[in-house]
C-alpha cells in the first residue's frame, strides 16, 4: 500500500481494506516494484499515473515508448557545468522556470570563460524543452521552441526533447500537457528534497499511437499556436522600439550612475537632505531613476502617474485572507506571481467562490487588458491580461491597474514592462528580507506622454493586436490537448 502523504510504502499480495481517510493510497504488488526499479518512493506508484496507464492500456491505438530506441524521439540534456555570471555578456541564459513564459527575458548572462560548450546549450526550432528537477509541480513542464527561442542559450536543467518523425511534435508537446501525459511524467521523479526525472525515464512512458493525420491535425493546432505568440512578441517588440524612438532612451546599461567615491567598492552616490522625502533606503535614492526622469521629460509632452484618471480607473491591492481551494470545476481558477508571464498559468488552483465569492468579485478578478504588477518577492514583473484570463483570479500580490481606456490600455503596458518602467516601479520598493510594494507607490509611478499623439495611437494598437493573438494562441492549444484527450487518449478500443 502506498500513502503518498507519508511517503509510508507496504508491499501487500493482495488489496487490503483501509478505513475512509483523506489519503491517496493503492496497492501495489511485488512485481511492480520490480517492474519500476525497485523503487519505493510512494509517487511512482501515484494513483494518478496508474489511472494514466489504465487508461492507455484501453486506447484504441496501440503505444510506443515515447524515447529511447524505438521510440518517436529522443531525449537529453547537456552536460553539467559551474556556472560564471557577469553583469552583462553576449551570453544571456533562461532557467527552467522561464522556458514555459510567452516572451521570456534573461535571467542572467554566462562569461565567456565559464568551461561548457555553450552553442550545445541553446535550443533548436522544433525541439520541446522540458523541466527536469525543482520542486514536484515544477516538473515535466513543456515549451516548444518555435522562432522566440530558437538558438536561446537554455540552462542544463532543461531536457531537450527532438521527434524522430516530421509533423509529430506538436502531437508529443499536446500529449505531455494533458494530465495524463503529466502524471506519467511525474510518476518517474526521484529524489526527496529535489525531485528529478532523466531522459531514460521517459523510455518506460507509453505514448498512443494514433494515425498520421491525426497527429498532423494536433500538430498544426500546436504550431499555429506558437506561430501567434511568435506574432505577439514581435508586435511588442516594434511596439517598444516606437516607445525608445519616440522618447529617444538610450539604452539602459548606460543610464547607470558612476560612483561617488570608488574606493568604497561599492555603489554609492550622495542625496541632498531636500530629496530624502522621508526615505532613507538606497534603492529609493537611486541616480538611474533620476537619469530614466531626466531622459524621458526632454521629449514627452507630460509626465503623469498611473494614479492620474486619464491613465487608470482605479489600482487595486487585495488584502490579505486564508484561502480554501477547491477541486477543478469546483472554483475560481487561482494563480500567483510567478505564472503571470505565461498563455495558460501552471500549476493552477481553484478558489472556493462559495467561500472568497465577494472578494472574488471585488478585488481578485481580472480582466481584459487590466496591468497586472507584482509587488511581494520579485518586484514589478508586469503583464497584460488576455481575454482568455477574464475570470480567473490571481494572487493578493499582484496590484491590478485598471485602465481608463482601451485606447491608454497598451501603451500604459508597453511603457511599465520595459526595463525603464520597472526601474520605475522598484524604486519604491521597502522592506529588507522581502520586498514589498503597495497601491499607493503604483499609483505615483510616472508615465510619459508623448508629443506625437499617432505614435502613442499605435503603440497602443500594436499592443491590443499582441494580447487578442495570445488569445488566439490559446484557444490553439487547447484545441489541440482537447483533441489528443478525446480523440487519442480516451478513445477506447472496441470489445472483442
Amino acid at each position: 500500500m502506498v500513502n503518498q502523504s507519508a511517503e509510508a510504502f507496504v508491499l501487500a499480495p493482495d488489496p487490503i481494506e483501509l478505513p475512509e481517510e483523506e489519503l491517496r493510497w493503492c496497492s501495489v504488488s511485488l512485481r511492480e516494484v520490480i517492474q519500476r526499479e525497485s523503487r519505493l518512493k510512494a509517487a511512482v506508484f501515484d494513483i494518478e499515473g496508474r489511472h494514466a496507464r489504465e487508461l492507455l492500456e484501453e486506447c484504441r491505438w496501440p503505444a510506443k515508448k515515447m524515447a529511447g530506441s524505438q521510440g518517436l524521439a529522443s531525449a537529453s540534456y547537456p552536460n553539467r557545468f559551474k556556472r560564471h555570471w557577469v553583469e552583462y555578456s553576449d551570453y544571456p541564459i533562461l532557467q527552467p522556470g522561464q522556458i514555459t513564459e510567452i516572451d521570456p527575458r534573461p535571467a542572467g548572462y554566462l562569461s565567456p570563460l565559464t568551461k561548457t560548450d555553450i552553442e550545445d546549450l541553446r535550443a533548436k526550432y522544433g525541439q520541446i524543452l522540458m523541466t527536469r528537477s525543482g520542486r514536484s509541480g515544477s516538473i515535466g513542464r513543456t515549451t516548444y521552441v518555435s522562432r522566440t527561442l530558437d538558438g536561446r542559450i537554455i540552462s542544463d536543467d532543461v531536457i531537450r526533447i527532438e521527434c524522430s518523425e516530421p509533423d509529430t511534435a506538436g502531437y508529443l508537446y499536446a500529449f505531455l500537457n494533458t494530465k495524463t501525459g503529466r502524471a506519467l511524467v511525474k510518476s518517474n521523479e526521484y529524489g526527496a528534497m529535489i525531485p528529478h526525472i532523466e531522459p531514460s525515464h521517459l523510455e518506460t512512458v507509453p505514448l498512443p499511437n494514433p494515425p498520421p493525420i491525426l497527429k498532423k491535425q494536433i500538430h498544426d493546432l500546436v504550431i499555429h499556436s506558437y506561430a501567434l505568440r511568435d506574432e505577439s512578441n514581435a508586435l511588442l517588440e516594434e511596439a517598444e522600439r516606437i516607445l525608445c524612438d519616440a522618447l529617444k532612451l538610450p539604452a539602459l546599461a548606460k543610464l547607470r550612475p558612476r560612483a561617488f567615491a570608488k574606493e568604497a567598492g561599492v555603489s554609492n552616490y550622495t542625496v541632498t537632505l531636500s530629496r530624502l522625502r522621508g526615505r532613507l533606503d538606497a534603492s529609493y535614492h537611486d541616480p538611474t531613476v533620476d537619469a530614466i526622469m531626466a531622459s524621458i521629460s526632454k521629449e514627452a509632452s507630460e509626465i503623469t502617474t498611473i494614479g492620474d484618471p486619464r491613465i487608470s480607473k482605479r489600482v487595486v491591492l487585495p488584502g490579505r485572507f486564508a484561502r480554501v481551494y477547491v477541486e477543478e470545476g469546483q472554483g475560481v481558477p487561482f494563480f500567483g506571481g510567478k505564472q503571470i508571464h505565461q498563455l495558460d498559468p501552471t500549476d493552477r488552483k481553484f478558489l472556493s467562490l462559495k467561500i472568497h465569492g465577494p472578494r472574488i468579485r471585488e478585488q481578485l478578478a481580472l480582466e481584459e487588458n487590466m496591468v497586472l504588477i507584482t509587488c511581494s518577492g520579485t518586484i514589478g514583473k508586469v503583464a497584460f491580461a488576455p481575454k482568455h484570463w477574464k475570470g480567473f483570479a490571481a494572487s493578493q500580490h499582484i496590484i491590478r491597474v485598471l485602465p481608463a481606456a482601451p485606447e491608454v490600455a497598451g501603451y500604459l503596458y508597453v511603457f511599465l514592462a520595459t526595463g525603464y518602467g520597472r526601474k520605475l516601479i522598484t524604486r519604491f520598493s521597502y522592506g529588507s528580507a522581502v520586498g514589498e510594494i503597495d497601491a499607493h507607490h503604483v499609483s505615483q509611478v510616472p508615465i510619459p506622454l508623448l508629443k506625437t499623439e499617432l505614435a502613442q495611437a499605435e503603440i497602443n494598437r500594436l499592443a491590443l493586436e499582441a494580447n487578442a493573438k495570445r488569445t488566439q494562441a490559446y484557444h490553439e492549444e487547447q484545441k489541440a490537448i482537447r483533441l489528443t484527450n478525446e480523440e487519442v487518449i480516451h478513445n477506447k478500443a472496441e470489445p472483442t
